[in-house]
């Protein structure tokens, strides 16, 4: 057995290897959709032209005021520059009018330059500079309408040169280009704002020192150029100033692409707030995993080969070593470095009897959630006695979806297989088309009426192996999951009669349909779910797979779930902490639905764990609050495996699977019966064809 040890810098000694928390860069940047980025620069423009329709004489009295207060003000500070300079600078013709262009176009020129070289290169603070950039010239925006500002060179008075219109500055004022335009904008400098914006990106990409001094240069020559021409006062560069800094401290808190630790997206802490915060006395803990049973002949690993399997594959499982850290009430959670790995807690060892004992460890850990103070994953073995062993794979579901863990529960079997690609999704328009639809349809759902009664935070568990090759020949010319859907409501009705009458005969489900790309990584959250009601019936299963069927037909087109995921993993970004933690707590449960069933691809073939062979494998999902049951069916190496976690006060999770076993051993003996009946008219009509053929 080897020997581990623990140092502390969070490295772990597994035997002669050094196993490090993966740390170094937080996480990749994700992919920056430039139609949307296009998008929200237009919808900025469109604000600055709905402020520039606000003209009037009274706002232009009022903005007089202001700007002569200011003026006076500066005097008083003996901070005046600005007549002093546009006076050297109206003597001097050609530096008169290389400032008017640098003011006309230079900001405009570096801060979109700026924008493609973040695209082109630094994706990874791309969103934290946008952010500024937008908090920033909204806000400017909004101060040109609130509080208009005369700049000097419209001061009554006269006392200043307008050389920028004196001089007919193609693209400034007095030119066609911009005729019309607001220009009681002095307060605060956009042009200054800008240019700032431009140098603190710059610092924050760390670029080299030259590029950053030549910003710096930029920044100044604007500070020179805006006085001088008397197109801003001195304090309109200091707001400006104090407008980037506020600026840039708000996007460092709110973008996800900066900080500490990359911010947990919006889907993934979608099951954080479904959970509650830690602390509360009841939590529906959303714990997502996998049962698996090794091959009883050819033995059994050992806790420490488990180990020493976990900690060689933590280069390649990131969040392993990353924690949870919330910062507030209001901020959005982040992936932090954790530290080490408190082995004797995340791979530990638990004695049981038998399947039974393993099955009701299973359910009793289900309702345990995982401390928020180290990694959200846990891998316990079971010993079952008589030298067979059980383990138990599970991650939080803020981890990733059902796929998700399967994937990164591959990095720890051998060989290491790719699963089917996710189907293609339409794209571009289509994928808009198709989501607006979808929010039309998700729309007409609505609350489910009446259904199953609400259950509470105690669990059953329970396990089915269904024969895959038969299952698919039983569901046709129907799809699979219609069949598991049907032998589910079927099971149900055989098995609680009670709950035929408690829910009028029907029940909603919520179907998790895959919406994953290939190459997407195992972390996170890719699934949109589509809710179902079906019949809940002892009706034969044939009755109910073809009602179903029908009734599954959204299933078929990807635009509710096109559009439930934008709302996951866009929309709920937009809203504070606690309005997403109460819609997550509101939509997903049992006031919108009664259970989960899930249907999964797995390998096709036999792996191994720690170089012993599999037997069997089983998917375990968390039910969603107050919702009686939660199926997951996984197909792995040709069985339907199946794994039934549910209340125990109101559905024995044991009696449940021994149904839905009996219902497709029904079905199959039904469909052999057929098959035999087929065959003799076939071989009656045959012989009746060649006597009369003889004759």
């Amino acid at each position: 057995m080897s020997e581990r040890r623990e140092s502390r810098s969070g490295a772990t000694r597994v035997g002669p290897r050094v196993v490090r928390p993966r740390v170094g860069r937080p996480h990749p940047a994700r992919p920056v959709v430039v139609w949307r980025q296009v998008a929200l620069g237009l919808a900025v423009f469109a604000y600055y032209l709905l402020v520039d329709v606000l003209n009037s004489p009274e706002r232009r009295a009022d903005a007089d005021a202001r700007g002569e207060a200011l003026e006076r003000f500066q005097h008083w500070l003996h901070i005046d520059f600005e007549l002093r300079m546009n006076d050297w600078l109206v003597k001097h013709d050609v530096l008169s009018k290389i400032a008017n262009y640098e003011y006309a176009f230079v900001y405009i020129l570096t801060a979109l330059a700026t924008f493609v070289w973040l695209l082109w290169w630094r994706t990874d603070i791309y969103r934290r500079a946008r952010t500024a950039f937008v908090i920033t010239t909204v806000v400017a925006i909004t101060c040109f309408w609130v509080v208009p500002t005369t700049p000097p060179r419209m001061l009554t008075h006269g006392l200043y040169t307008d050389t920028v219109t004196n001089g007919h500055t193609w693209g400034s004022w007095g030119s066609p280009l911009v005729q019309g335009a607001n220009e009681l904008a002095a307060m605060p400098s956009l042009h200054m704002a800008w240019a700032l914006w431009v140098s603190v990106v710059l610092v924050w990409a760390g670029v080299r020192r030259w590029v950053q001094l030549l910003s710096a240069v930029h920044v100044l020559l604007t500070l020179a150029v805006i006085l001088a021409t008397a197109n801003h006062y001195l304090l309109d560069a200091v707001a400006a100033f104090v407008l980037v800094w506020a600026a840039d401290r708000i996007a460092e808190r709110i973008d996800p692409s900066w900080g500490p630790g990359p911010v947990v997206p919006s889907a993934d802490a979608f099951f954080l707030h479904v959970e509650g915060p830690e602390g509360e006395p009841q939590r529906d803990a959303q714990i997502v995993g996998g049962l698996v049973l090794w091959e009883y002949a050819a033995g059994h690993p050992t806790l420490q080969e488990m180990r020493d399997l976990v900690a060689s594959e933590l280069a390649n499982l990131p969040r392993f070593t990353q924690r949870v850290e919330h910062r507030g009430r209001w901020r959005r959670a982040r992936w932090v470095p954790a530290g080490p790995i408190d082995w004797d807690w995340h791979v530990p060892e638990m004695r049981v009897e038998g399947r039974a004992g393993v099955e009701a460890a299973v359910a009793q850990l289900l309702t345990e959630p995982f401390p928020r103070d180290r990694p959200l994953w846990r891998i316990v073995v079971f010993d079952m006695g008589e030298g067979r062993r059980a383990l138990l794979f599970s991650v939080h579901h803020a981890f990733a979806d059902g796929i998700g863990t399967v994937l990164q529960a591959m990095r720890l079997l051998r060989p290491i297989v790719p699963l089917p690609d996710p189907p293609p999704k339409p794209n571009g328009a289509k994928v808009v088309a198709a989501t607006a639809a979808g929010f039309a349809q998700l729309a007409t759902d609505g609350a489910k009426k009446g259904g199953l009664p609400v259950a509470g935070h105690r669990r059953d568990f329970a396990t089915a192996g269904l024969p895959l090759a038969e299952l698919k020949r039983a569901a046709r010319p129907h799809r699979v999951t219609d069949l598991v859907l049907a032998l589910t409501a079927g099971a149900v009705a055989d098995s609680h009669p009670g709950f035929v009458d408690s829910s009028g005969g029907r029940m909603r489900v919520a179907v998790p349909l895959m919406v994953r790309e290939p190459g997407d990584a195992a972390e996170g959250n890719a699934t949109a779910a589509v809710m179902v009601d079906v019949p809940v019936s002892s009706a034969p299963t044939t009755e109910l797979v073809r009602e179903i069927a029908r009734v599954t037909a959204p299933l078929r087109t990807p635009t509710r779930a096109l559009a439930s995921r934008w709302v996951m993993a866009h929309l709920l970004r937009v809203f504070p902490e606690p309005a997403v933690g109460w819609f997550a707590r509101t939509v997903y449960g049992h006031r919108f639905f009664d259970g989960i069933v899930s249907n999964m691809p797995g390998p096709t073939r036999q792996l191994s764990m720690a170089g012993v062979p599999l037997a069997e494998v089983y998917p375990v999902l968390p039910p969603a609050p107050g919702a009686p049951f939660v199926v997951g069916g996984l197909s792995w190496d040709g069985v339907l495996a199946v794994g039934l976690a549910t209340d125990p006060d109101l559905l024995d999770a044991h009696e449940v699977t021994r149904a839905m076993t009996r219902r497709l051993e029904t079905l199959l003996e039904g469909l052999e019966r057929d098959a035999e009946t087929a065959d003799r008219r076939d071989a009656g009509y045959s012989g009746t064809v060649g006597s009369v053929t003889s004759e």
